[in-house]
């Protein structure tokens, strides 16, 4: 049976270390799997495939650490990156039990800072934000109950109030087909997007005749 001659630090990763057995490189674990070992230790193949699989979750577990540190993931975003890095299936589902313990995966808080955050920063009709939660894996129960009370109305005139600034001087026709689009495509509702657009020109046209230099012209039209 294999015995442990030598537990070394790596140089450029000084959290794993490369573990020898009978004089020769075996394999590298992280440092802190490697606190129960010993020099002269004996090893069972059935030890060194276990410590490789802890290794191996421990492993994935950073890899899903770096990942929330981004911003927070829903729980299939987790998976799919996990799978993409080569994590076994039963390292997968051990690393997010772990995390969804800790509470740095769960669906329900993932949901309500998307919406949160959109709103702030990117105003995003139901539709839109349906869209995106459905690509991140989060399941229609889950989106359903984070858009109850959507003030859809008011995201639609915050996204909408710069993009009709630009748009003031182009004249009515043009103001109103693009702002439309606009708003559509950032998943509002066709009666919102109207009403919005409806209620920004008629500021637009207001400070127009307050002040007829920012009427548009014909060549702007």
């Amino acid at each position: 049976m294999p015995r442990i001659t030598a537990i070394q630090a790596q140089e450029r990763r000084r959290d794993r270390v490369n573990v020898f057995l009978d004089d020769e490189y075996a394999f590298s674990l992280q440092s802190i799997l490697a606190v129960g070992l010993r020099h002269g230790q004996e090893l069972t193949e059935e030890d060194i495939q276990a410590l490789q699989k802890q290794d191996a979750v421990e492993s994935a577990y950073e890899g899903a650490l770096h990942f929330l540190s981004y911003r927070p993931r829903s729980e299939e975003e987790m998976r799919r990156y996990l799978r993409k890095r080569g994590a076994a299936v039963d390292a997968v589902s051990l690393v997010l039990a772990r995390l969804q313990h800790a509470g740095l995966v769960d669906d329900g808080q993932f949901v309500q800072f998307w919406v949160e955050n959109r709103a702030a920063h990117r105003p995003r009709g139901a539709a839109g934000l349906r869209a995106e939660l459905r690509q991140k894996g989060v399941s229609n129960e889950a989106i359903a109950e984070a858009l109850t009370g959507l003030d859809e109305e008011g995201n639609a005139m915050n996204a909408a109030r710069q993009v009709a600034e630009r748009l003031a001087p182009k004249g009515e026709q043009l103001f109103r087909r693009r702002l439309l689009g606009f708003l559509q495509r950032r998943g509002f509702g066709y009666e919102v997007s109207r009403r919005v657009t409806d209620h920004l020109w008629a500021e637009v046209a207001a400070q127009q005749e307050a002040d007829p230099h920012k009427r548009a012209t014909p060549d702007e039209i």
